[in-house]
């Protein structure tokens, strides 16, 4: 059934703690999906980790944002990490549409079965270009994009191939980047679709002492940084193109 794009109803799960943040990313969300904020409604795992797996009936889909306070390689500290990755496969197994950015990517990749690794040596940090793959080109959010686009990326953990179920969709030389599972209309990234470069000035001077030496290495990755216009669309195409039909 189709419906009207002020009808939709969506649940974003929220991996953040500081307030600032979290308004940050869910107006990101809203802003850039063209809906309004009210349409989304947030589920914060700090706030509950042993949320239900029924959470997202009445919901039109399930986003996933990122999270620079919790490793998806630590379910011991963070338990919510377990039951959101049963959450995405539950999802994929219903057919709940699903976007899920950054620490969702992550949580996905494991949840089909895929792995993820810590590398605090060579990492992404900043406006990066990412290469699409030729299977892109009859993808329904990214056939309209071209072999290269720039997109915020701020990761230290990362997945270097898709896991079994999914096409690979974009990469660079150190990482996959975003899939969809076969058949089901699920898309996780890697990368920040959300995300501009004025909120990832915002967002990584925020989170500085965690991706950056000192203050040099902040200017730099900020001055160099560029608009993401393309990344930013795939946001607005998955509410006209998946969930309006």
């Amino acid at each position: 059934m189709t419906k009207n794009r002020e009808l939709l109803k969506i649940l974003l799960l929220q991996i953040r703690e500081a307030t600032q943040v979290r308004k940050e990313e869910h107006e990101s969300f809203a802003r850039y999906c063209g809906i309004n904020k009210k349409q989304i409604k947030i589920l914060n795992v700090y706030d509950e980790p042993n949320f239900t797996l029924n959470c997202t009936k009445g919901f039109d889909a399930l986003f996933v944002g990122g999270a620079s306070d919790a490793s998806v390689l630590a379910p011991e500290t963070y338990t919510f990490v377990p039951r959101s990755q049963d959450l995405l496969k539950k999802c994929s197994d219903n057919g709940l549409p699903v976007f899920a950015s950054c620490f969702g990517f992550q949580l996905a990749t494991l949840a089909l079965g895929g792995t993820i690794v810590h590398d605090s040596e060579i990492y992404e940090m900043g406006t990066i270009p990412i290469n699409t793959t030729p299977e892109a080109k009859t993808d329904p959010l990214f056939h309209d994009i071209g072999k290269e686009f720039i997109a915020v990326s701020v990761h230290k953990e990362k997945a270097f191939k898709p896991p079994d179920s999914a096409t690979e969709l974009a990469y660079t030389s150190i990482c996959s980047h975003s899939f969809r599972i076969k058949d089901k209309p699920f898309w996780a990234f890697q990368f920040h679709p959300e995300v501009d470069r004025k909120t990832l000035v915002g967002r990584l001077t925020f989170y500085k002492s965690k991706y950056t030496a000192n203050d040099s290495q902040l200017d730099k990755v900020l001055d160099n940084a560029v608009e993401t216009p393309e990344s930013n669309g795939l946001c607005r195409k998955f509410i006209d193109r998946v969930l309006l039909g």
